[in-house]
């Protein structure tokens, strides 16, 4: 039996509908039940084909943090998928100990518990935000060094922190693969995430960031995924990557597939750091939240670039071009909110 963490979210939703292909039974996490409702009326329009199978997913309400829940849950179970996880940007101090929780936390309990019930394999949905850098605009790989002297951001040192447990129960016999996916793009989920860029686009941008980093298709995540898993390998981490594009590049096509205005302005770092100085009188005085940070100030105009050689060595996948991607899902968004 296969357990899904993380299943009502966008990597686990969509990986629903590829572990219906193959005809094992599914347990699936959730916490709210108009999730649920959500992600199955999803997989009906997003695959048709998937209508007579949903009744083979048992859906568990637990949390990450409550270890005897969550223990119920492992009963039975060979594979895990943890797709959980939580994202904030959010410098406060009550939102990183919440990405401590869950992240590292949350993550720790998962393997414990895998290690405990002889859980044949793992694999870990982490991100390229916990992979170190390069150079003079080299690739990015999954070797390349982290930085220690680096000032990182809450939600990558947790998930940096998070890999740190899967690797420490790899050492204590648990077989894991982890996968570090760019910008994700998929349908669905429109209020966050890269869902929030097609409904931002279709009210209207004016300015966009000069960030350069890596996107991929949620559908070519879950393809690796399933193919790591279902393939000898073990106790490796794979970046997912389909092409190296800057956000201008992205929104443009989303602009142009939901037939609308994208933004023509290149936001300048002088524009960021008045919001910072604002924020931070705010947070003096009123007690108001700073998210704009002098971290994300930088990030904002990174220029990173990722090599995907080693995944599409390790399995067969090819990437599914950006372009084609966004023609995809922005049809969906058109679809599904008229």
């Amino acid at each position: 039996m296969i357990l899904v963490t993380g299943a009502t979210g966008l990597v686990g939703s969509h990986l629903l509908a590829q572990l219906l292909q193959l005809n094992k039974p599914i347990r699936a996490i959730y916490r709210s039940q108009e999730k649920v409702i959500y992600v199955e009326k999803l997989l009906l329009s997003c695959y048709p084909n998937t209508a007579s199978q949903l009744e083979r997913i048992e859906w568990v309400n637990a949390t990450l943090e409550n270890i005897p829940q969550l223990s119920d849950t492992f009963q039975g179970i060979d594979e895990v998928y943890h797709c959980a996880g939580y994202i904030s940007y959010n410098p406060s101090e009550k939102e990183y100990k919440k990405l401590r929780k869950v992240n590292i936390e949350g993550t720790s309990n998962m393997v414990n518990l895998a290690l405990s019930h002889s859980v044949k394999k793992f694999c870990h949905v982490s991100s390229i935000a916990t992979l170190g850098s390069e150079l003079n605009k080299k690739m990015v790989t999954e070797v390349s060094p982290r930085n220690n002297e680096k000032k990182y951001d809450n939600y990558s040192i947790t998930k940096y922190g998070a890999e740190m447990e899967v690797w420490r129960a790899s050492q204590e016999g648990l077989n894991v693969v982890i996968v570090n996916p760019g910008i994700i793009i998929g349908e669905g989920f429109w209020k966050s995430g890269s869902g929030l860029l097609f409904s931002k686009v279709k009210k209207g941008l004016s300015y966009y960031i000069s960030l350069i980093t890596g996107f991929v298709d949620v559908k070519d995540v879950t393809k690796a995924m399933v193919s790591l898993m279902t393939s000898h390998i073990k106790q490796e981490r794979f970046i997912l990557v389909g092409e190296n594009l800057s956000f201008k590049v992205i929104l443009q096509q989303i602009a142009k597939e939901l037939k609308c205005q994208a933004p023509k302005k290149p936001i300048k770092s002088w524009m960021i750091s008045l919001g910072w100085i604002f924020q931070s009188i705010g947070r003096k005085l009123l007690g108001t939240p700073q998210e704009i940070t002098k971290l994300s100030i930088k990030a904002a105009f990174n220029e990173t670039f990722y090599k995907t050689t080693k995944i599409e060595e390790a399995v067969d996948l090819q990437f599914t071009p950006l372009e084609k991607t966004i023609k995809r899902v922005s049809k969906y968004y058109i679809d599904t909110n008229n």
